[in-house]
């Protein structure tokens, strides 16, 4: 999958982890970092998970929020969030809209 950078988000609206609510408006003219994975606790998910959470101080540096998106329902994000210290929420796509 090809990095995409400055294209406009499609409509969306979603919550987020600790009730946050993100909009595809919600960010306007600020860098907004939406990666995608498949689910929670799973090796290559949760290497991806920590390579962003170590990386974290330099996209806030870069002026960037972060947003981790999966299918995985709220609890298992929180319980994911809460295990690997993510400075950053996580996205619930259940519906993989």
């Amino acid at each position: 999958m090809a990095i995409v950078v400055n294209k406009p988000l499609p409509e969306f609206e979603a919550v987020a982890t600790n009730g946050v609510k993100v909009t595809n408006t919600s960010h306007l003219g600020a860098t907004m970092v939406l990666y995608f994975y498949p689910k929670d606790n799973t090796p290559g998910c949760t290497t991806e998970a920590m390579q962003f959470r170590d990386k974290y101080k330099d996209f806030v540096k870069a002026g960037a929020t972060v947003f981790g998106v999966s299918r995985d329902n709220m609890k298992s994000h929180d319980d994911f969030k809460l295990k690997l210290e993510l400075p950053f929420e996580l996205i619930a796509d259940t519906e993989e809209k």
